[in-house]
């Protein structure tokens, strides 16, 4: 037996950027399966469970808007990290100054959306550990607002707020079919972190997310 919940999400701006892009972000047309689940754990993440994002209500209009931000050109190697793991003299530090660059992205703006998600047990929870347990903990930290991290719209900066839907999910914006192209679905964590892939189709507004068994998703 699966327990789904429904998210009402929205903020100022989003990116979920293409992974295809090298140098500038941009943005895809609407939030990814891969952020969606994020959101939800920002709320309410446990070892015993793992949620599986079912649909994507796409409410308001699509609206890009291009901006210059102020990022860092690079990252402390994982090599440098791994060293200092192992009690070596390393340099872990980044002197953002020395590093800035500005990188133009292409973003959304006034997003709003409504996630339809079930979790699924996992082999890591205890005797303790009961659907029914982790359901009430999940929709009460929902209906109070509470999160352990601030949910964002794949940056950071872009904060993402939201609420329990308990009545029937509203229209959105858009009527008809709308192909979004292909789209990261998730990374395959199990299998060498390989990135997944879907076609999105937006039926009346909403996206139908696929399961990872099915031919829908590719790698």
């Amino acid at each position: 037996m699966s327990y789904g919940i429904k998210i009402r999400v929205w903020g100022e701006y989003a990116c979920f950027t293409r992974p295809e892009m090298k140098v500038e972000r941009v943005s895809y047309d609407v939030i990814t399966p891969s952020a969606a689940r994020g959101i939800l754990q920002s709320i309410y993440w446990k070892p015993a469970i793992d949620w599986v994002i079912d649909r994507i209500h796409v409410i308001k209009p699509i609206q890009f808007d291009n901006v210059r931000r102020n990022e860092v050109k690079g990252k402390i190697s994982e090599t440098t990290i791994k060293s200092a793991i192992k009690g070596r003299s390393v340099n872990l530090t980044q002197y953002a100054a020395e590093k800035r660059i500005q990188r133009a992205t292409l973003l959304l703006k006034d997003v709003e959306y409504i996630i339809e998600a079930h979790f699924e047990m996992t082999d890591k929870g205890g005797k303790d550990d009961t659907p029914e347990k982790h359901y009430s903990i999940a929709l009460r930290r929902a209906r109070r607002g509470q999160c352990f991290l601030q949910p964002y719209f794949g940056c950071r900066e872009f904060a993402a707020n939201f609420e329990i839907v308990e009545d029937e999910v509203p229209k959105g914006y858009y009527q008809g079919e709308v192909d979004l192209g292909w789209m990261l679905w998730d990374i395959d964590y199990k299998n060498n972190m390989s990135p997944k892939f879907f076609r999105a189709q937006m039926i009346d507004g909403v996206i139908d997310v696929p399961k990872l068994a099915v031919e829908e998703v590719v790698g």
